[in-house]
């Protein structure tokens, strides 16, 4: 895998929540042509991403946003776990209070609760910008 690109309308908003969460900006620009437009099959595409990685730099996170077309949301602005599609992207953390806490700075807010999963994890979800769930589990041996 490269990476996961998420579909959202404040870019600078996005990228600090996921600075917060400890990843990097690896780099901006603005993109727009007929390849873009091949791609995507919708004509006039003109977008700025912002790819963010892990500190490990395995992992990667497009941030997408629209400038033409405008963007839309084909489900509810706060759909639920369950709703059919990509829900969630995992990280793992060391402290899971911490984390909450930092990233409630920047608009966060619980999905529902911290589960603790036997003697092994501590998990929860998260809403994150633009209604994203992130999971954070945070191993406990």
């Amino acid at each position: 895998m490269d990476h996961v690109s998420l579909v959202i309308d404040d870019l600078e908003a996005a990228k600090a929540f996921f600075i917060e969460l400890g990843m990097e900006l690896e780099g901006e620009t603005p993109v727009e042509g007929p390849w873009v437009d091949q791609v995507n099959g919708i004509d006039g595409v003109r977008v700025e991403i912002a790819m963010m990685r892990t500190p490990d730099g395995h992992g990667k996170i497009e941030l997408t946003r629209f400038h033409a077309p405008a963007a839309f949301s084909a489900e509810p602005a706060v759909a639920p776990p369950n709703t059919l599609g990509l829900r969630s992207i995992m990280f793992a953390v060391d402290d899971i209070d911490d984390v909450i806490a930092r990233l409630r700075g920047h608009g966060a807010e619980l999905v529902h609760e911290v589960a603790q999963y036997e003697d092994i994890y501590r998990l929860c979800y998260v809403r994150g910008p633009e209604g994203v769930i992130i999971a954070l589990a945070e191993e406990l041996r």
